[in-house]
């Protein structure tokens, strides 16, 4: 059977942008927020690789400290979003059909409601928007559809031999899913909570857009994209299309990963 190759240049592309997210005090020339009047709406050059906006900020340096806020962001909401699920959704594949019936009408409930909006009730709600709340936010608002895979997970694994024996034997709710739920679908949920990366600096991207992300002083890809109406009025292509790349290459990096990972899965499920 042939298997599905290793996205080497989505790899490739996602770490590069991490380590320079990671360490751009280190390599960004300028502050992200250091304006330099001297070179307003410059184009791409020698001094400023990518240019400068309208305020003389450089925009290489604004999109590697940008990066380190929208995929900070990305990472957490994803961890957050993967964990309310894996705690709900085995709760409600091993609970009685009753219990297990009125958790998923809620969480059809849940997902009834457009996500975006509710992302901004909730951010409006907390206040002023940080790291931690967008964090919190998005992840809380992501969990649903992957609490569906697991609870079909765990209702398929419910059924297996060593976990009737350890209910048997009286383990726990924490035991039976550390030890045998858990290691068992990690990896057929994989996929998910990497995509739910890319659908993380999606919204956060969406609410800077919106002016509902990150405080001014604060760059993400997000804001940056948000920059792109003064920059069609101004003619500087460059805040658009460089931007714009870097973010659709992120994005679709993520993608392929996450289709990978849930290939390999599959191919490991036909041969069990």
């Amino acid at each position: 059977m042939n298997r599905k190759r290793r996205p080497k240049i989505a790899i490739a592309i996602l770490t590069i942008s991490a380590v320079l997210s990671v360490f751009a005090g280190f390599i960004a020339p300028y502050k992200p927020n250091f304006m330099n009047e001297y070179a307003i709406g410059t184009a791409p050059s020698l001094g400023h690789i990518f240019g400068t906006d309208n305020l003389g900020r450089d925009l290489f340096s604004m999109i590697l400290y940008g990066g380190r806020a929208s995929l900070t962001i990305g990472i957490a909401s994803a961890v957050i979003g993967t964990l309310i699920a894996a705690v709900y959704g085995t709760l409600s594949g091993m609970a009685n059909k009753h219990v297990d019936r009125l958790m998923m009408k809620a969480t059809d409930l849940f997902m009834s409601i457009p996500a975006l909006l509710l992302v901004i009730v909730l951010e409006a709600i907390w206040g002023e928007a940080s790291y931690t709340s967008l964090s919190l936010v998005i992840g809380i608002t992501s969990w649903m559809q992957m609490s569906k895979v697991i609870r079909s997970e765990v209702i398929r694994l419910r059924k297996s031999e060593f976990v009737i024996a350890a209910e048997m034997y009286g383990g726990s709710f924490w035991y039976i899913l550390r030890r045998h739920l858990f290691p068992n679908y990690f990896s057929s949920i994989m996929f998910m909570a990497v995509s739910n990366v890319g659908s993380a600096i999606i919204v956060e991207s969406t609410l800077s857009f919106m002016g509902l992300g990150l405080p001014i002083s604060e760059i993400s890809w997000g804001s940056l994209m948000s920059l792109s109406q003064d920059a069609l009025l101004s003619d500087q292509w460059w805040m658009i299309i460089i931007p714009g790349l870097i973010l659709i290459s992120v994005l679709v990096s993520i993608t392929e990963i996450g289709e990978y990972i849930r290939g390999r899965n599959t191919s490991k499920g036909s041969n069990i």
